[in-house]
């Protein structure tokens, strides 16, 4: 199948993407993020990622957005975003349920959502941020033999979540 890459990220995470994503080249895979940020500064983040970056950068604001090569997708401040297979596309669906691994929008229902649809076809990073949010789900990723990667902790403003999936024996490689 078509391939994805997700990353999740929390506290540094902002200033870490905008670093990532001045250097991406515009075919990569669809991109699906989930940053830890209030809702209201997310459609704001996006545009700055947007103008900073080859790919197409956009807050997710709606159910059914078929995911394209050479574009990304924020989850918006208050939301879920979990990705779904319909036919041959992959399609975005915003889910305002609970808090998950204490975030919303959550790292785990991302990525646990790219994993369902995508399997050992994605690709996921494990960016800096505070807790373990990601952690549960990046490790059934890695089982499903999907490329794991986590920042390293000298490039991270706080080394928590990719530590614990470090620790949970879910990554494959690490970089800054």
């Amino acid at each position: 199948g078509k391939k994805i890459i997700g990353i999740g990220a929390s506290t540094g995470g902002v200033n870490s993407l905008l670093q990532i994503f001045k250097e991406l080249p515009a075919n990569l895979p669809p991109i699906v993020i989930t940053q830890h940020i209030p809702y209201g500064f997310s459609g704001s983040f996006a545009q700055r990622l947007n103008t900073s970056s080859a790919v197409n950068v956009q807050e997710v604001s709606a159910d059914g957005i078929i995911l394209q090569k050479g574009h990304a997708y924020l989850a918006p401040g208050n939301m879920h975003l979990v990705i779904e297979k319909k036919g041959n596309d992959y399609v975005t669906k915003l889910l305002d349920i609970t808090k998950v691994s204490r975030h919303k929008p959550s790292v785990d229902m991302l990525f646990r959502s790219v994993n369902n649809s995508t399997g050992g076809g994605a690709m996921a990073v494990m960016m800096t941020g505070m807790g373990d949010d990601g952690t549960i789900a990046i490790k059934e990723l890695y089982d499903n033999n999907a490329y794991t990667l986590a920042q390293n902790e000298e490039s991270c403003v706080v080394f928590g979540m990719p530590q614990q999936a470090i620790k949970a024996g879910a990554i494959k490689d690490i970089c800054h």
